[in-house]
């Protein structure tokens, strides 16, 4: 009921910077809040960042707190995760994830499709 499209991965430098985008379609208003998760070869899916669709607050991982910001903008129904001083243990499968409910008000969890994050030294 919720579909999410993922943009903006790629390679690279060390210290240089990445855009993500993920627009989500469907029933959007069902949607509580909005996160990026990353998942290294050989390692964990591990949460980067959240935001709450309503207020707007925002929270981060300590690997990333103050590298990356999470935003959003409800009007096109799309959350974005800014990363800056990109390094090379960044390197990543990045997922977008939705937290909301279904059409019989059961909560369900929603996930992109991911995108290869690739940092070089």
């Amino acid at each position: 009921q919720v579909q999410l499209v993922e943009s903006g991965g790629g390679l690279v430098q060390a210290g240089g910077s990445l855009r993500l985008s993920c627009a989500a379609s469907g029933r959007t208003f069902s949607i509580n809040n909005m996160n990026w998760f990353r998942q290294a070869p050989g390692k964990g899916r591990e949460f980067v960042a959240v935001i709450m669709w309503s207020g707007g607050m925002t929270s981060y991982a300590e690997s990333v707190k103050g590298r990356f910001t999470i935003s959003g903008d409800n009007a096109k129904n799309t959350v974005y995760l800014q990363m800056n001083s990109l390094k090379p243990e960044d390197t990543a499968v990045y997922y977008c994830n939705a937290g909301g409910y279904d059409s019989s008000l059961v909560p369900m969890e929603y996930w992109g499709q991911g995108t290869q994050v690739t940092v070089s030294s």
